[in-house]
């Protein structure tokens, strides 16, 4: 997707926005005059809307050059309608008070002060709408494969995986990512998720000619500054835009604090992951939710139990050790799905797995009861799981639980999802479930680790009541 792309939505963006104000203005007059809310207009000062048309256009005028400055047609790739709604804010009520200065200092005093206000308001809801069904569009489009970049990420070390997580977990940005490269024979031609390792960066001419890349995304360290003023001036010569991340120790700019010490800043690393007041609110969700589902969800459990009992010789619950939070195991509870000696034929069953990655999972495993059948299909297998939440143990959301066996096949990088606590859902169930390969739930769990809050636990709970409910992936 070209620069002219950008050039030409920004100029989309204005012109919709012209009548949009316009729209608003023309509300906000049938507010003030026609309606008269909050307060009445003596009839010595009503004043018809042909004399407010000039205004009308100076202030269409003065706010988009307001939106211009606020950057508000510089619409940038993550920064989400929220990011937008708050620069339309700020552009708003610059031009607002402009507006007021004009009118009020330099034009006689029969235009209605309130008028703007209601105008302000309006303007600023509209445009966010707009901006929220120009998403949704654009969204649509992209999916379709228009209006995407298609690009190649240069390194496969920590800060390169990191971008791959991000870009896999919000398509909606846009990006087609075709591969990547690296120097290092271990890590570029060998596959990352779906992400395809297309070998070292001596490749970049042969394919910027046969991929067709738009963008690249340096993510090597400093150390190799030869090397990436080498791919710039490449970039340069393919007419390929290059970005670079900036490598700070491997780490996220928003995980470097910087204090003060008498006028000289000192920089230091930031605890990673979810700890702190992060750490204190999730697990005050964790305790709230979890103790709450259990009392509602009780008298369905004890009719779980009474339906694996009747059903099948056996335990009402099953109990596996699983690897919890920096590699301790714990013990995690489900209902029991499977016939009682499940785990002493799991041998004779390795060569029908259809996972990729260290972990098993058949799509029709034969160890399945008829009431785990409905179990596994509907999740409610893994309701005990609130007591493991409940304990400290688990959490609502987080990477799942690894078996001790799977943890033995981790590459390094993998590692990184122990560093929470495991989770009854998290997103890569909302991704896709059991459709997706190791690799790519790891990186979605990166992801989560590397950008959690409760309004990202709150979403992914939220999306997993339909996914639950649909039985997509689970099996």
């Amino acid at each position: 997707m070209s620069t002219r792309y950008h050039r030409l939505l920004s100029w989309i963006t204005a012109l919709v926005d012209i009548p949009l104000i316009n729209l608003a203005f023309g509300l906000a007059y049938g507010i003030r005059y026609e309606l008269q809310w909050f307060k009445a207009v003596e009839d010595a000062y009503y004043v018809s809307y042909e004399a407010y048309l000039p205004i009308a256009v100076l202030l269409t005028i003065i706010l988009l050059i307001a939106f211009k400055i606020e950057g508000v047609y510089d619409r940038r790739r993550g920064q989400g309608w929220l990011g937008e709604v708050y620069a339309i804010l700020n552009g708003t009520t610059t031009g607002i008070m402009v507006m007021v200065f004009i009118t009020f200092f330099l034009q006689p005093l029969y235009y209605s002060r309130l008028i703007f206000v209601y105008a302000a308001v309006l303007i600023i809801v509209l445009l966010s709408l707009a901006r929220l069904v120009r998403g949704i569009i654009i969204g649509r489009l992209r999916r379709l494969g228009l209006g995407v970049d298609r690009v190649l990420i240069v390194g496969a070390g920590e800060v390169g995986r990191s971008i791959m997580a991000n870009l896999m977990a919000e398509p909606d940005l846009g990006y087609e990512v075709v591969g990547f490269v690296d120097d290092n024979p271990d890590k570029g031609n060998h596959d990352v998720g779906p992400f395809k390792g297309l070998g070292s960066t001596d490749q970049l001419p042969r394919l910027f000619k046969e991929l067709a890349i738009d963008e690249v995304i340096i993510t090597l360290p400093w150390m190799y500054h030869r090397k990436i003023m080498s791919i710039l001036s490449l970039c340069e010569q393919y007419a390929v835009r290059a970005r670079l991340v900036p490598d700070l120790f491997q780490m996220r700019l928003s995980k470097v604090e910087i204090e003060n010490l008498n006028g000289i800043p000192i920089l230091g690393m930031r605890d990673q992951g979810i700890s702190g007041w992060k750490y204190v609110v999730k697990r005050a969700m964790d305790i709230l939710v979890a103790g709450t589902a259990l009392l509602l969800l009780s008298p369905l459990m004890a009719l779980i139990a009474l339906a694996i009992k009747l059903d099948s010789p056996g335990p009402v619950l099953f109990a596996q050790t699983r690897v919890g939070k920096d590699g301790r195991p714990f013990t995690m509870y489900k209902f029991r799905s499977m016939v009682a000696d499940a785990e002493s034929r799991l041998a004779e069953l390795e060569d029908r797995n259809e996972a990729v990655g260290p972990l098993f999972k058949i799509r029709d495993d034969p160890r399945r009861t008829r009431v785990g059948r409905f179990l596994r299909r509907t999740s409610l297998d893994e309701l005990p799981q609130l007591i493991n939440v409940l304990r400290g143990d688990m959490s609502l959301v987080g990477p799942r639980p690894p078996l001790p066996r799977e943890v033995e096949q981790y590459q390094p990088w993998h590692r990184r999802r122990l560093s929470v606590r495991p989770g009854m859902t998290g997103l890569p169930q909302v991704s896709g479930r059991s459709n997706l390969t190791f690799d790519e739930m790891a990186l979605l769990d990166l992801y989560y680790i590397q950008n959690w809050s409760p309004a990202l636990d709150l979403m992914i709970l939220l999306r997993t009541i339909p996914h639950v409910l649909l039985g997509e992936g689970a099996y």
